[in-house]
Formats: C-alpha cells, sequence, structure tokens
C-alpha cells in the first residue's frame, strides 16, 4: 500500500478554488451554510443504498447503532422544520458500496434546500452553479419517459419485464441476476445507468426529470401525472451529478413509503433499517414547502480539472485511506 496522496499539489488548490466557488455562489443568495451531525440512530430504508454502521455504548437509553450519513438530508430537513431558512452545507457522506472510477464510499457532497422553490426552480438554479464553475453550455431537460421513448423506443411508465429484458438482451447486456430480477424498477435503472446515461448530457448538462413515484419516495407526486414523482437528476460528461426533489412534506405518507422500501429489502434479502424517527418527528412538526438537492462535489472537480478518476481529486482514495 502506497502512503502517497491520490491528489497532486497542484489539483489540490484547484480543488480548492471549486469549492470557494461554491460558498461564494450561496452567499451571494443569501443560502446560509450549515452543519449537521454524521452519525445518526436511524437511517436510509433505499433498497439500492446501504450506510456504514457502528455500536456506540453511552446513550441513556443504553446502547445502540449509529449510522455515518448516505446525506445530510434528514438532518437538513429537521433545521428546515426547526424554523430555519435557506440552507447549503459541504460534507462528507458515506456509502456502503464498492469503490471504482466514479465512486468512493467516503465522499464529499453538497446539498441545499430552497424554501417555495419547486423542482424546476431549483434545476435552473443547480444549472447556474454548472455553469458559473465549469464555464459550461446552459443545461437541457428532458423528461424520464421522454428520454426512454427517444433513446430505446420503451415507455418505462407502461412498459414490463420481458419487454425490458428483451431490450436489455439487444443491448449485450445480459447477465444472470438480471432474468431472476422481479423487481421493475431495478430493471428500468439498469438499462438507464447502463444504455441512456451513456448518451445524454455529452454537450452540456442534462436534467432528466419526473422519475417513476416507485424511484423517488423523498418527492411529492406530480399533480399533472400520479405515475411520476417531482424528482430530478443531472447527468454531464458521463458522471451523475446531482439528485433533487419537490420534498415530500406529508409525515405519514413519507412513513408508509420507508416501509415499502423495507418490504422490497426483505423481498431482496437485506435487512430492514430503523426509520429516522426524529425526522419522521419533524415531518409531522411541520416541514415548509421546499426543493432541495445533492450534488457530488468529486464528480463536479473531476469536471473541472478533466480527471477521468474520481481517485485523483480525493487526497486518499479508499485503498489508500
Amino acid at each position: 500500500m502506497s502512503w502517497q496522496a491520490t491528489l497532486q499539489w497542484q489539483d489540490a488548490r484547484q480543488r480548492a478554488k471549486v469549492i470557494q466557488q461554491i460558498r461564494s455562489f450561496f452567499i451571494s443568495r443569501d443560502v446560509v451554510e450549515v452543519e449537521t451531525p454524521l452519525l445518526s440512530q436511524g437511517t436510509i430504508t433505499d433498497l439500492h443504498l446501504d450506510a456504514f454502521s457502528t455500536r456506540y455504548d453511552y446513550l441513556s437509553e443504553g446502547a445502540a447503532n449509529l449510522y455515518m450519513q448516505t446525506s445530510p438530508e434528514f438532518a437538513m430537513k429537521r433545521l428546515l422544520a426547526s424554523g430555519y431558512g435557506d440552507i447549503f452545507q459541504i460534507c462528507k457522506a458515506f456509502r456502503d458500496e464498492a469503490h471504482g472510477s466514479h465512486h468512493n464510499p467516503e465522499f464529499t457532497m453538497l446539498e441545499w434546500y430552497r424554501l417555495g422553490f419547486d423542482h424546476f426552480q431549483l434545476m435552473a438554479e443547480v444549472g447556474d452553479l454548472l455553469e458559473q464553475v465549469l464555464g459550461c453550455q446552459p443545461a437541457t431537460k428532458v423528461s424520464y419517459q421522454q428520454v426512454f421513448l427517444e433513446k430505446v423506443n420503451v415507455d418505462p411508465l407502461s412498459t414490463n419485464i420481458a419487454e425490458l429484458l428483451a431490450l436489455i438482451k439487444s443491448h449485450d447486456k445480459c447477465s444472470d441476476w438480471l432474468f431472476k430480477e422481479q423487481d421493475i424498477d431495478t430493471l428500468l435503472q439498469f438499462v438507464f445507468s447502463e444504455i441512456i446515461e451513456p448518451e445524454i448530457g455529452l454537450l452540456a448538462p442534462c436534467f432528466v426529470y419526473h422519475f417513476p413515484a416507485s424511484q423517488a419516495s423523498l418527492a411529492k407526486i406530480s399533480a399533472d401525472d400520479n405515475r411520476v414523482a417531482e424528482r430530478f437528476e443531472c447527468y454531464y460528461q458521463g458522471l451523475e451529478l446531482a439528485n433533487g426533489f419537490n420534498e415530500l412534506t406529508d409525515a405519514e405518507l413519507q412513513t408508509k413509503r420507508f416501509h415499502q422500501d423495507n418490504a422490497k429489502r426483505l423481498t431482496n434479502n437485506k435487512r430492514e433499517k430503523p426509520l429516522d424517527e426524529s425526522f419522521i418527528s419533524a415531518l409531522e412538526h411541520g416541514l415548509p414547502d421546499c426543493a432541495g438537492v445533492a450534488l457530488g462535489v468529486d464528480r463536479l472537480v473531476m469536471l473541472a480539472l478533466k480527471k477521468e478518476n474520481i481517485k485523483n481529486v480525493l487526497s486518499f482514495a479508499v485503498d489508500r485511506a
């Protein structure tokens, strides 16, 4: 194992400038920087995300599992419910998953929330930030349904498992596990990431919005089409950069969705995850109408510095940590 940094000094200086640009962007818009804990007694229930955990023996209620945050979302929404205004945070986040050229299990995340914004207004602000930091062209926008129809001639809102498997086979992307998969959202995500993503956002950032409702447990359902939720993602030059929502504020519905997530986890031989009861209580108290987004800072720096591997924008990637 090498002891040396994976981020060169000249690139470290450029990374620092990018982070300074981010802070200046939000200061100029009167968005306040906050900090929240990295450890929490609750965690995410998402089928495709897993958190690191550790045992803590000193709470008044006794020993408990604490979870490293996969994003600061729940804690930041608790701040909003406490009466905070527009806020942003640059922090570490952690996900228990394989590392690779675009992934490190410990990474830097930018997350922010805007009161009174919907997802379209927030997309515009994300676009402004990318133009300022990257000097890129203005972003394009396309719905999830439209991009599927344009790129693979499949309607994701009315498709079925057989049609998706045939599509995957026609693109020579078959694996044994796919033919055992019974969750249509998993297959849709596979098609999107493996076939569609490489074809979008090549010349300018591309926002894909209105994902299927079943893929957005933290977002409001669209008033125009209850099959989709007011969620968006941003892609640019082969990287998924951001994931945002017009935030769900209904505590009862949010709890129901968390339980649905856990049911999916059990179906897929994964353990249930404890709900973040403090977050649910904050929703019950009242979360103001808002939109929020999480953006991967390391990937943004990769684009700014024209790096192909995430380790080249990290001081020490996981294999040298």
